[in-house]
């Protein structure tokens, strides 16, 4: 990865002011090189859940629904659950972990309590050890990672990452990732921006 071109690039586009956040991001990934895939886990959840604030896409971006790059993320200083999802996403993958291992999960989250019946749309990256390991979740709205099972708020809908799309307990990739014109979009404006994909 060319970090120097990447942050001109940012630089450009994000102004200065900016800056500090590219540079404790390029350490991140620098730093989580040479760790345990669970000390990389940690760094980047804790990393993203800190220096990036929640908001709507509709605030932020003046758009219903936009999947930022992590250079837009980090530009902004502010994402929502997408945003924070595919940040550390692509972060671990320059640390040097498996895209395999990684899931980025469509979830049903409850509000308000566990017998509560109102749910939202969510989205959490999950870490699969093995293929059929039970799934550590990433989320931003908790600081720490935890199994699946201990996460009982969330109705798993569908999963992807580059390889494919899952369904909700399938094993295999049904289709591919491609159907995922958000994805594509996204992919298209990271290597326009320096990512090496």
């Amino acid at each position: 990865m060319d970090f120097d071109r990447l942050l001109k690039a940012f630089s450009q586009r994000w102004g200065v002011a900016a800056v500090p956040r590219f540079n404790s991001w390029r350490e991140l990934v620098g730093g989580g090189a040479g760790v345990g895939e669970m000390e990389q886990l940690k760094r980047a959840n804790d990393f993203f859940n800190r220096q990036v604030s929640f908001g709507e896409d509709i605030t932020i971006w003046n758009q219903a629904d936009f999947w930022a790059t992590p250079m837009e993320t980090l530009g902004r200083g502010s994402g929502d659950c997408e945003d924070f999802v595919i940040a550390k996403y692509f972060s671990l993958q320059l640390m040097g972990m498996a895209p395999a291992k990684l899931r980025l999960t469509y979830v049903k989250a409850k509000i308000g309590g566990l017998n509560s019946t109102v749910s939202q749309a969510h989205m959490v990256l999950a870490y699969y050890a093995q293929p059929d390991a039970e799934p550590l979740v990433l989320d931003n709205l908790l600081g720490d990672i935890r199994p699946a099972s201990r996460r009982p708020d969330l109705s798993p809908v569908f999963s992807f990452n580059s390889d494919g799309i899952w369904v909700a307990g399938g094993g295999q990739a049904k289709s591919s990732v491609d159907r995922l014109s958000r994805w594509k979009d996204l992919v298209a404006r990271m290597q326009t921006e320096g990512f090496e994909l």
